[in-house]
């Protein structure tokens, strides 16, 4: 990324001009005789500014969505879909800006039509200026930033490593460990090692990447498979920066086909952008339609469990999502409260599973509530099983690699689900869900859907017949 006065400069100057030009072309007379042969735009009045109305028209809206954007103007890392997403809800901040103006203030109206007309053009142009001008070269070497739990192995990625290294993290404790170079005080109290300057603990590396510009983070931990490891893969996936590890660890990694002598590349982002908005589209879509087609059953269901026994209609549990970070799942109740065991267990020995419970599990409908997740993106239609927090340290010590699944959303669906494999076969279960991590695409996503819905239909079927021949 560009300096912080050079992004800066792009950043308001880009806002200035293509606002200003969008709304020299909206004006032009051609363009609105175009515009108004549309069905919708049609019904609209053409009103044509003088020169002193169309001077405010472009200094209003230049001067509002300067303001508008003003968080996007500090230069800091993002994933391209989160600039995507941030700049488009400034710019529908700045419309609503430029309506509330025009409403309280006649003189500084804007026409319906200049406004409709408006909207697609910046909601086009200014978050793609954005992605450009975060993603522009910068015409220096990369700024990089090792994050490690032992000093030895950091000190050893320090001296393989091509690229400016602006500093490194790493606890305190590990010091006592003894290294080929050791460590030195610096004057404000921080240490260094191997000349590159100690930056803090791990629980900084959200702030050392904002603060000091950060394009790639190097992993030197000597344990790949503790939490703090994946947190790091975190925070650089949440910011968009580059994340590289030592050959010797990609077996605890997934990794992507590009690699230097000494380092690979991580596959923090499988998915290119368009592959990601259509996957993230889809859910929304999926999740929006599957609650209001399914109302009715909710209700039933609701009312079942009530009339069932009396307790509670949703049941909450907290979940492990991607790179390790929680969340809460909703499903209807269908076992007993008590009891609660993180030990995986078939439907079949579970003496906790309620009447109701049964009828529900056995169609998978008690699924419904986590279409609430899918909407506000905790999970996804298609992905891993997100696995009860409890339950993810029993199946992490019983099969290796299984922080491996951390690498995608979870899903309601997914490879192993459509298999009818669960945790009570832990192994079997991670080999899917690795195989759907290396192959997803959204394609696949669409034949996995096509396979559970047809499953949950043959389910509610049979369950239903065998209910009606059992009466």
């Amino acid at each position: 990324m560009m300096k912080g006065w050079r992004y800066r400069s792009f950043a308001v100057g880009g806002v200035a001009l293509l606002s200003g030009s969008a709304v020299l072309l909206i004006n032009n007379g051609t363009v609105q005789a175009l515009a108004s042969t549309l069905p919708v735009v049609s019904q609209l009045p053409v009103e044509p500014p003088g020169t002193a109305e169309f001077t405010w028209e472009v200094l209003t809206t230049v001067a509002v969505f300067i303001a508008a954007f003003l968080p996007l103007y500090r230069p800091r890392p993002r994933r391209t879909i989160d600039t995507l997403s941030l700049a488009a809800k400034r710019v529908v901040l700045g419309l609503l800006m430029l309506t509330a103006i025009g409403y309280f203030d006649y003189t500084y109206r804007i026409p319906r039509l200049s406004l409709l007309m408006l909207t697609p053009l910046l909601l086009g142009g200014l978050p793609a200026w954005f992605v450009w001008i975060g993603q522009r070269p910068t015409g220096r070497p990369d700024r990089s930033l090792i994050v490690g739990d032992n000093p030895r192995t950091i000190e050893e990625v320090i001296r393989q490593l091509d690229l400016p290294v602006v500093g490194y993290l790493c606890p305190t404790s590990p010091f006592r460990i003894a290294t080929d170079t050791p460590t030195e005080a610096i004057p404000d109290g921080g240490t260094t090692l191997a000349g590159v300057e100690r930056l803090g603990g791990l629980s900084r590396i959200e702030d050392v990447l904002v603060s000091h510009n950060i394009d790639t983070v190097v992993l030197a931990f000597e344990h790949p498979d503790r939490a703090e490891f994946f947190g790091a893969l975190d925070a650089c996936y949440e910011h968009g920066v580059a994340a590289k590890v030592h050959p010797e660890h990609t077996d605890s990694v997934l990794i992507s086909g590009e690699s230097t002598d000494r380092l690979v590349d991580i596959e923090l982002e499988p998915w290119d952008i368009q592959d990601y908005v259509m996957k993230r589209g889809f859910d929304i879509i999926f999740s929006v339609c599957g609650l209001l087609v399914l109302s009715p059953v909710i209700i039933g269901i609701a009312a079942a469990i009530k009339l069932d026994d009396g307790g509670s209609i949703l049941y909450t549990q907290e979940r492990t999502a991607i790179f390790g970070e929680t969340f809460d799942v909703y499903k209807f109740r269908s076992m007993m409260p008590a009891g609660e065991s993180a030990t995986p267990i078939d439907d079949a020995d579970n003496d906790r599973i309620t009447d109701v419970g049964h009828f529900l599990r056995r169609t998978h409908l008690d699924e419904i509530p986590q279409l609430w997740s899918v909407l506000v993106g905790d999970m996804s239609v298609v992905g891993p099983r997100a696995v009860w927090t409890a339950e993810e340290s029993l199946l992490e010590a019983e099969t290796q690699s299984w922080r491996q699944r951390w690498f995608v959303k979870p899903g309601l669906t997914g490879l192993a689900q459509v298999n009818g494999v669960t945790s009570t076969n832990p192994t079997e279960k991670l080999r899917l869900d690795l195989q759907y991590v290396r192959q997803q695409s959204f394609r696949f996503d669409m034949k996995l859907v096509a396979q559970q819905v047809w499953m949950v239909l043959e389910d509610v079927l049979r369950t239903l017949k065998e209910k009606e021949e059992s009466q």
